[in-house]
């Protein structure tokens, strides 16, 4: 499945890194704990966090995702927009909750994937 389904599917705002719309998601991952997701993060994964900071760009880099989606109606700051936008990584809104929308995203076949 590409990044760019599930904006169609969930209507999610795409922020920065529309170049990289056509990903490929391997997985999903939820938490806001910057550690725990530098060592748990599938690769490729899709990522549910409340953060906006420009740490989750460089996290998300690192584990090599394939997008990140900032939740609860929380917006990213003017710094990580740009930096998603040179390192081409999606960076999506919504306003549903992490909890709420990683029930969908489960329903819609994405599993948790596997850390590497």
């Amino acid at each position: 499945m590409r990044v760019r389904k599930l904006v169609e599917e969930f209507n999610l705002k795409v922020i920065a890194g529309e170049q990289g719309l056509d990903r490929e998601v391997k997985g999903g991952y939820c938490g806001d704990l910057l550690s725990d997701v530098m060592a748990k993060a599938p690769i490729g994964c899709v990522w549910l966090t409340i953060q906006g900071h420009l740490n989750i760009v460089a996290v998300a880099v690192l584990r090599e995702m394939a997008a990140i989606v900032i939740t609860g109606g929380r917006e990213p700051d003017v710094e990580t927009v740009q930096k998603a936008n040179q390192e081409q990584l999606p960076v999506l809104t919504t306003p549903f909750s992490a909890f709420e929308l990683t029930g969908r995203l489960y329903a819609l076949g994405v599993g948790a994937g596997r850390t590497s």
